[in-house]
């Protein structure tokens, strides 16, 4: 237990790497799911939520820096402490919180699944979508809501090599807060479709900090 163990495989590190993590998972989710997750590596996964989450919400606050929480400070700082906040903790601790939720899930679904950190890399980009919905349109946070939510069964399916159907069951809890109320989906649907309104949990339609 004392000694460190180097993740073998995974995605490529660095600004560029990350770039291609991006681009391949909306691109190419199949063989970027079979060969950029590796077992142990989640620091790369977690480093990609946090970089999502600092563009969708670095695009929210620049467009709109009334957003940022009421600190006692100029509307600037203000706007950069609700980043730093939303990015630094709210994020690792979300993803890591998630990933618990959906591994139990797994448990129950999938008895020969992949391992937690297999779990936090396929949720972590599986949001590469969600990098989008800071310009605040309703249109554009649901189809990226129900992107996300795609890649995230996808994905499950692929690591955890299991069904579809069990993947999307482990999914839908983890899927439903990450992308529903954390990026906004279920506040953008009731913006859309009002009739729906009354059938979108409530926790979707409340302003949170990673919420539209």
């Amino acid at each position: 237990m004392t000694t460190w163990v180097e993740p073998e495989g995974g995605r490529e590190r660095g600004p560029l790497g990350l770039a291609k993590a991006f681009t391949q998972v909306l691109v190419n989710p199949a063989t970027f799911f079979e060969e950029a997750v590796s077992p142990g590596d989640q620091a790369p996964g977690l480093v990609f939520a946090m970089a999502v989450v600092l563009v969708s919400q670095g695009t929210r606050l620049a467009l709109d820096p009334g957003r940022a929480l009421a600190f006692s400070a100029p509307t600037w700082l203000a706007a950069v402490l609700t980043l730093a906040l939303a990015v630094l903790l709210i994020a690792p601790a979300a993803l890591h919180a998630l990933s618990a939720a959906e591994t139990l899930a797994l448990a129950a679904v999938a008895p020969d699944r992949g391992g937690v950190s297999e779990t936090v890399q396929v949720l972590a980009y599986a949001s590469a979508p969600c990098a989008f919905v800071g310009v605040g349109v309703p249109v554009v946070t649901f189809a990226c809501g129900l992107w996300a939510f795609a890649l995230l069964v996808a994905g499950t399916r692929i690591v955890h090599d299991t069904t579809l159907a069990r993947a999307a069951a482990a999914a839908v809890v983890p899927g439903a807060l990450a992308y529903g109320s954390g990026f906004g989906w279920f506040a953008a649907t009731a913006a859309l479709f009002p009739w729906a309104a009354d059938y979108v949990p409530t926790v979707g339609r409340a302003a949170a900090v990673l919420g539209v």
